[in-house]
C-alpha cells in the first residue's frame, strides 16, 4: 500500500508563505474573514503591506522619538501586557510613574519642600495632559465665579493661532471659546503684549507654547507673566498661565537653563511636556505637572476601589499600557541630565549644520530661530516657478519626509518646509538631505515652470469654449488642482 496525500492535504507548514493559497487572492478589508489562516501567513501579508509605509527615522515631519535602546526595548516589551490602571496588581509601575512625575516637577522647578510629592499625572501624549490642564482651569474659574455670583457660562482661553490642533479640540469639546492672537509674516508666534490685551473677566487662562510647531521657537512666558502680573492687579483678576512644553520642556532646562518659562514664574499654575518628543520614548506618553494640589480641584479626581485600594485617578481613558512609563523612567535614570543635555546640544548641533548647509544653496530663507527647538523651517526665496509642496513631494523619492505647509492667519501667504532633528538624526544624514535637496531643485529646474501650467490652463479653458474634449491628463490636472485647493482652504492648526 502506497501512503501518500495530495499536495492540498498536506501540512502547510511546510510549503513556502508565498507559494500557498492565501497570498494567491486579496484579503477581505472590510468584513472579518470566515477562516483561519496561519500564523506565518498573516504575519507575512500585514508585514509586506507595512513595507509601504513610509521608514520612521526618515520622517523629518515628526517631533515623536522613534529610536530606542535595545535593552529599553526589551523592558517595553516585557511590560506590554501590564494595564497601568491596574495600580494595586503593579504597584511598581505606579511607584515608577510617581518618581517621574516628581523627577520632571523639580526639572521645571515646582516650588517643593523635602518632605512634599509633586501634583502630575503620566497622561496619553500631550494632547490629554493638555485637556486635563484646561478642565482643571475651566472648573477652578467656575467655582471662584460661582462664589462670588457672577455668570460662569462662557469661559475663555487666549493662546496663539500657532497652537496645535489639541487645543481646538479642547475648546470646541468642553466648550471653552478660543481667542487666538494672530499672527504676521516674520513673527511667528504669540506676541504677549496682544494676548494680555484679550484678557478678560472670563479668561481661565493663557497659554504660551515653549517651542512652536511651526518654526520651533519659544514664545516669551517671563514677558507675559509680567504684563499679567500687573494686569491682574488693575483689575483683581487672578488669570494664570500654561505652559504648552510638548517640544520644548525636555530641551529648555538642557540647553538655556537660565531662561525663565516655568514654574519660577508665580502665574504659572500647569505645565505639559511629551515623553514621546524630547522625553526620548516612543509614542504613547505625556505628562501634565500642576504648581500645587490647590490648582488641581479636588472634585476632578475620582477615586476607585474595584481593582484592589483605593486608587485616585485623573485621565480622561481608563486603560492604558504600562511600557511608555517605563521607558520614560529608564530614559530618565540612564540618561541623567548630563545624558539629556549631550543628547539636546547634539541635535542643536546638527541644526546648525542643516541651516548652514542650505543657506550656502542661497534658495532658501530660514524661518526657524537659533534658539528653541532644534528644527529647521525654510521657505523659497523664489517661489515663481516652483513652490515649497514640489520641493517636499520630490523629496519623498529619496526617501525623505519632509512637510510643506502654510502658517496660520494672518501669515498665511507663508508656506515653509520643517526638517525636525532628533537623536536619531545623524549628522551624515543632515549631510546627506542637504546633498538631495540640491538635487531635488537641479531637477525642479529642469521642469517648466509652474507658470506655463496657469497659461496650459488658460489654454483648456479656450479648449472648453470651443466644445474641444480634455485629455485624461487635462482633466487629472485639474481635478489634482481643485483637490489641493480645497485642503488649503479647510487647513487646520494641525501640524505636529
Amino acid at each position: 500500500m502506497v501512503l501518500s496525500k495530495t499536495a492540498s492535504e498536506s501540512d502547510v507548514s511546510i510549503h513556502s508563505t508565498f507559494a500557498s493559497r492565501y497570498v494567491r487572492t486579496s484579503l477581505p478589508r472590510f468584513k472579518i474573514p470566515e477562516n483561519s489562516i496561519p500564523k506565518e501567513a498573516a504575519y507575512q501579508i500585514i508585514n509586506d503591506e507595512l513595507m509601504l509605509d513610509g521608514n520612521p527615522r526618515l520622517n523629518l515631519a515628526s517631533f515623536v522619538t522613534t529610536w530606542m535602546e535595545p535593552e529599553c526595548d526589551k523592558l517595553m516589551m516585557a511590560a506590554i501586557n501590564k494595564n497601568y490602571v491596574d495600580m494595586d496588581e503593579y504597584p511598581v509601575t505606579t511607584e515608577l510613574q510617581n518618581r517621574c512625575v516628581n523627577m520632571i516637577a523639580h526639572l521645571f522647578n515646582a516650588p517643593l519642600g523635602d518632605s512634599e510629592t509633586a501634583v502630575g499625572v503620566g497622561t496619553v501624549g500631550s494632547s490629554e495632559a493638555i485637556m486635563l490642564a484646561g478642565l482643571a482651569f475651566k472648573r477652578k474659574w467656575q467655582n471662584k465665579r460661582k462664589a462670588e455670583g457672577k455668570p460662569y457660562d462662557k469661559p475663555n482661553i487666549v493662546t496663539g493661532a500657532n497652537v496645535q490642533v489639541c487645543w481646538e479640540k479642547f475648546a470646541r469639546y468642553f466648550e471653552v471659546e478660543l481667542k487666538e492672537v494672530k499672527l504676521r509674516e516674520g513673527y511667528y508666534v504669540m506676541d504677549p503684549v496682544k494676548a494680555v490685551e484679550m484678557v478678560d473677566e472670563n479668561t481661565i487662562c493663557v497659554a504660551a507654547i515653549l517651542g512652536s510647531t511651526l518654526n520651533g521657537e519659544f514664545e516669551d512666558v517671563k514677558l507675559l507673566n509680567d504684563l499679567l502680573v500687573e494686569k491682574n492687579k488693575e483689575t483683581g483678576w487672578d488669570t494664570p498661565i500654561h505652559v504648552d512644553a510638548a517640544s520644548g520642556g525636555f530641551i529648555a532646562p538642557f540647553l538655556y537653563p537660565e531662561l525663565e518659562w516655568d514654574f519660577r514664574l508665580p502665574l504659572v499654575r500647569s505645565i505639559n511636556v511629551s515623553g514621546h518628543k524630547y522625553g526620548l520614548v516612543y509614542a504613547g506618553i505625556g505628562w501634565v505637572i500642576w504648581r500645587s494640589k490647590e490648582d488641581l480641584p479636588e472634585e476632578l479626581i475620582f477615586h476607585i476601589n474595584y481593582l484592589g485600594a483605593d486608587q485616585p485617578t485623573f485621565t480622561l481613558n481608563f486603560s492604558k499600557g504600562s511600557s511608555q512609563v517605563i521607558a520614560q523612567y529608564y530614559q530618565l535614570i540612564r540618561l541623567g541630565f548630563e545624558g539629556y543635555q549631550n543628547v539636546m546640544e547634539n541635535c542643536r548641533e546638527n541644526a546648525t549644520v542643516l541651516k548652514d548647509g542650505l543657506e550656502k544653496t542661497g534658495r532658501f530663507n530660514i524661518v526657524s530661530k537659533d534658539n528653541g527647538v532644534p528644527l529647521v523651517a525654510f521657505s523659497l526665496k523664489d517661489s515663481s516657478r516652483h513652490n515649497e509642496f514640489e520641493v517636499s513631494d520630490y523629496l519623498r523619492r529619496f526617501g525623505w519626509i519632509v512637510p510643506a505647509y502654510t502658517m496660520p492667519p494672518d501669515a498665511q501667504h507663508v508656506t515653509v518646509l520643517r526638517v525636525v532633528i532628533r537623536e536619531d538624526f545623524s549628522r551624515t544624514l543632515a549631510e546627506r538631505l542637504v546633498i538631495d535637496i540640491e538635487k531635488v531643485l537641479e531637477e525642479l529646474d529642469s521642469l517648466p515652470p509652474r507658470r506655463a501650467a496657469k497659461i496650459n490652463g488658460a489654454g483648456e479653458e479656450k479648449k472648453a469654449l470651443n466644445g474641444e474634449k480634455k485629455s485624461d491628463l487635462e482633466t487629472q490636472r485639474e481635478i489634482t488642482a481643485a483637490w489641493k485647493k480645497f485642503v488649503i482652504a479647510r487647513k487646520t492648526n494641525g501640524v505636529c
